[in-house]
């Protein structure tokens, strides 16, 4: 009897704990980036999750916090266009060399004004 009960205790123990992993929080699904003068940058965070598969592919850069590319911008620990240059543009192109569906590369195509 008690050897049972351990079991169903650990079951049910992996199966919260399972729970909790899917739980996951992705962050916002569509973020709005301040563009500058350029004009707004609309980001489909949960698409490029999904295709990403690894959030530091990004995050390596700047905290997963909202508003964290403005604050280091305002800090000066950022320049303006890195993020831009550095990751966005960089991944879109090789995508697009490699034959794959990807975004834009070109500011105008992000840029709402």
């Amino acid at each position: 009897m008690l050897g049972k009960k351990w079991v169903i205790a650990i079951v049910l123990s992996i199966f919260i704990a399972t729970i909790g992993l899917a739980v996951e929080n992705k962050g916002a699904e569509k973020i709005q980036i301040d563009g500058g003068s350029r004009g707004a940058v609309p980001f489909n965070h949960h698409a490029h999750q999904e295709r990403l598969g690894d959030c530091n592919v990004c995050h390596a850069s700047f905290p997963q916090e909202p508003q964290s590319l403005a604050r280091l911008k305002e800090s000066g620990q950022l320049k303006s266009k890195d993020v831009m240059n550095k990751l966005c543009i960089k991944c879109h192109k090789a995508e697009k060399i490699a034959g794959n569906k990807t975004g834009p590369t070109t500011c105008s195509k992000c840029h709402i004004r």
